[in-house]
């Protein structure tokens, strides 16, 4: 009876102890979840929430929820010790900038120099700062500056006219992050061996230009010529991922450096629909292309006269520093003779959308201002042909135009003249052994039919016919009329001979037979890039210049060989 007692009695228990076990748990959970949701609550609170909570005299200066913490102090000795560092460095920078000026100074510049530079009065501000680690190797800041100067800088400047002229640069507003790069980190005292700086971000830089004593507008183009210089060396001297490096401790340091890490290809194929800038006739379009505006390194089409849509089909190539960052950036302007030239529009492009190995074929809409993209005018597009190639990477991509050759551009290989090994991705080595690429076949084109042509004929109808032109060869082709028609049916095959197929284009025509000649309807302009990649394929066409229509065509290509030349 006392054994059976006790175990009932020691089930009693046990079921107690499981229930105030469980209770203690749920009681338990609950809090859990309440603290979590208030952790939630605080983790969504801004600074200004947190004042409303916290009586001014509790709280404290130091306390941010921010990863980017902020230093007034270092503000307020800056401001302190601000005129012996003007003093200092004014005559630092005046010698080191001069350089860059005259690096990027403008063609219609014969001189580009500094009369006087002093930073003036007023001490930039730090409005936060963050810290990034680097895998153990090393340790990024970045400091975010503000500087509304007031410094006293002019500009002595010599035109290639012979006229010199006094230009005062005013009002200089600057916002920006500078990044501080600490790196390699050592043992030895102060704990890292070199410095890297850069600009890793221009969030604004406005200015003004002054002629001292007269106005600068009187001669045209000047002001733009002069800013566009002074962008452009802030742009590029000093803009990630070009970096400054500061050696600290002995050692190399080459690893830190800018270097080459592949080659952009660009064919400038064509641009349409352009604003016109001449008030008699048309613009005179030509494009400069760059990733980094050095006068060396900036690319310039040929001008084509009286023409807002003008086809260039020339081929650029870009050595490549950092494929993440960088862009290119295409600037349409309009030739103006022995005056400076008028800006039609620009546009960018990320090099980051690019797939290494893969033609991307785009049209870029061209604005007023990059870095004001609020425009809605239409100042016309431009359309590229773009391939980017990494150092290093023959082996990981094949040739699309041949698989027995190992791909690096879309022009060049890298082969070895004597056994055919390939390059191991130094670029000094890769220079030497480029041969070009040339590619030949037989272009079979089918004109097939068109729809909905626009009505020339005081009839409502048109005699449509087309004609094919194989622009580099100038090699041409022309269908039979088709009378009283706005949806031909041609179904007619023409061959071209191609002699050098990535460099060529095709130009489909659209013309309205006439008792006394032809009246234009529209074109379709297309480079033989994607029928050499694909073998053969079959579109429907929007013509460009028509009001309407459609042209279907079938492109076939038959290559016959891969020729090297030195």
């Amino acid at each position: 009876m006392g054994f059976i007692f006790g175990v009932v009695l020691g089930i009693l228990v046990g079921l107690a102890i499981i229930v105030a076990f469980v209770r203690a748990e749920n009681s338990r959970s609950a809090r859990r979840s309440q603290l979590a949701t208030t952790i939630a609550a605080f983790a969504r609170m801004s600074v200004d929430d947190s004042r409303k909570l916290l009586p001014a005299q509790f709280y404290p200066s130091w306390v941010v929820f921010s990863s980017r913490q902020k230093f007034n102090w270092l503000n307020s000795h800056l401001t302190k010790i601000w005129p012996y560092v003007n003093e200092a460095a004014s005559e630092l920078i005046k010698t080191s900038v001069e350089p860059i000026l005259e690096e990027y100074r403008p063609t219609v510049l014969a001189a580009l120099k500094f009369s006087k530079f002093t930073l003036g009065s007023v001490a930039p501000q730090f409005t936060g700062v963050s810290i990034i680690e680097d895998d153990g190797d090393g340790i990024t800041m970045e400091l975010e500056m503000q500087w509304d100067g007031n410094p006293s800088i002019i500009l002595d400047i010599k035109t290639l006219i012979g006229v010199a002229l006094p230009v005062q640069v005013k009002n200089i507003g600057f916002t920006g992050v500078f990044r501080l790069i600490f790196k390699p980190l050592v043992e030895e005292f102060p704990g890292f061996g070199a410095v890297c700086y850069s600009l890793r971000q221009k969030k604004k830089l406005d200015f003004t230009l002054k002629v001292i004593g007269g106005d600068i507008s009187t001669i045209p183009g000047l002001y733009d010529a002069i800013e566009g210089a002074i962008r452009d060396a802030v742009e590029d001297s000093i803009t990630w991922p070009v970096r400054k490096i500061v050696p600290i401790l002995p050692g190399d340091y080459s690893d830190l450096e800018l270097k080459p890490v592949g080659i952009l290809e660009v064919k400038l194929v064509q641009a349409k629909e352009l604003t016109n800038k001449d008030i008699i006739g048309k613009s005179d379009p030509y494009a400069v292309l760059y990733i980094r505006p050095l006068r060396n390194r900036t690319k310039k089409s040929k001008t084509i006269n009286n023409d807002l849509n003008p086809i260039w089909n020339e081929h650029f190539e870009f050595i490549v520093e950092d494929a993440s960052t960088q862009h290119l950036y295409v600037k349409v302007y309009d030739n103006e003779g022995l005056q400076a030239s008028e800006l039609i529009g620009c546009a960018d492009l990320k090099l980051s959308e690019l797939q290494p190995g893969k033609v991307k074929d785009v049209w870029l809409k061209l604005l007023k201002d990059l870095e004001i993209q609020r425009d809605n005018k239409n100042r016309g597009q431009v359309h590229l042909e773009l391939l980017y190639c990494p150092y290093g990477t023959e082996n990981s991509f094949t040739n699309p135009f041949s698989p027995s050759y190992s791909m690096t551009s879309l022009e060049k290989v890298i082969k070895s003249s004597t056994n055919g090994v390939e390059s191991n991705g130094n670029e000094n080595e890769a220079a030497q052994k480029k041969k070009e690429v040339i590619i030949r076949g037989v272009l079979s084109v089918t004109v097939i039919s068109a729809e909905d042509l626009p009505a020339v004929d005081f009839m409502g109808k048109s005699d449509p016919f087309v004609v094919l032109t194989l622009k580099k060869a100038e090699t041409k082709n022309k269908t039979r009329v088709v009378n009283n028609s706005l949806n031909p049916v041609w179904n007619q095959t023409f061959d071209f001979v191609v002699e050098d197929g990535l460099h060529d284009m095709l130009l489909v025509e659209v013309y309205d037979h006439d008792t006394f000649g032809k009246d234009y309807m529209g074109r379709v302009i297309l480079t033989l890039t994607r029928v050499i990649l694909e073998g053969e394929y079959k579109e429907r066409f929007e013509l460009d210049g028509a009001k309407s229509g459609y042209l279907n065509l079938h492109l076939k290509w038959m290559p016959q060989s891969i020729y090297r030349d030195s």
